[in-house]
């Protein structure tokens, strides 16, 4: 019987409010030609975090040809103008959107975990960029912990944990530590997005090696490369293969 492998699609940033349809338009004939196992999403999925923006972000996510796992990105909550809705309820729309959408894939082989690297305030001016505070590190853990059986295990995040030489950085405060620990539990890759170029590169943690992998934009808001995505395939036989796919063409 020839191996098998497992094919996951990862995007990120969105940015409905922003987004480019064709871009969008071009993923989704890209994901219904292969219909992956699941379609990974870290993030930024809206521009302002209104409720328009999340019900053009749901009607899209509900279109997709396969189960769908996401993360909220610094984007997802109110925006500043909207501080008070920021500071007291600022999860709700995304709640309310992953409520709305099928229950995310429970893979057999691959366990996927989700990592929240975003705060509604921060002790420094720029709440955009990532933190990973202790009960968020501490979720992911029991998660990793209730799948450790599983021989791939991905974490998903919105921030880089540490700076990937991309043109944007996450400055994810805590990421170097919660990076560490997650290396400790038996990490293969973190997953994230926010810097809108895409990157695979593989990182020493506690001296161990993690895998960080970092998807583009379908948005208009782009940077360094074109708007793509990443599609991953994995097999026991052949471990994690990650392909850069762009709208000009594959990297």
């Amino acid at each position: 019987m020839p191996p098998t492998s497992t094919t996951l699609f990862h995007v990120s940033d969105l940015h409905f409010g922003q987004e480019d349809r064709a871009a969008l338009d071009w993923f989704v004939r890209e994901a219904e030609l292969e219909r992956p196992a699941a379609i990974l999403c870290t993030g930024d999925l809206t521009m302002r975090g209104s409720e328009r923006e999340f019900a053009q972000a749901r009607e899209w996510l509900a279109g997709l040809p396969a189960p769908i796992a996401l993360v909220p990105g610094n984007h997802d909550v109110p925006y500043y103008h909207h501080m008070a809705r920021r500071l007291i309820q600022p999860y709700a729309l995304f709640r309310d959107l992953v409520a709305s959408l099928p229950p995310p894939p429970d893979l057999a082989q691959i366990a996927l975990i989700p990592l929240k690297t975003i705060a509604r305030a921060q002790w420094r001016l720029n709440w955009s960029k990532g933190r990973v505070a202790a009960r968020d590190l501490d979720a992911a853990l029991r998660g990793l912990a209730a799948q450790s059986g599983k021989p791939l295990k991905l974490v998903l995040g919105h921030h880089p944990l540490i700076d990937a030489g991309t043109e944007g950085s996450g400055s994810t405060r805590g990421g170097k530590r919660a990076l560490a620990a997650l290396a400790r539990a038996g990490v293969d890759a973190v997953l994230s997005g926010h810097v809108h170029d895409a990157f695979d590169l593989t990182a020493e943690a506690d001296g161990l090696p993690v895998r960080l992998i970092g998807a583009g934009t379908l948005s208009r808001r782009l940077r360094a490369s074109p708007a793509g995505y990443n599609r991953l395939e994995w097999s026991e036989q052949g471990g994690l293969k990650v392909s850069k796919c762009s709208m000009g063409g594959d990297a």
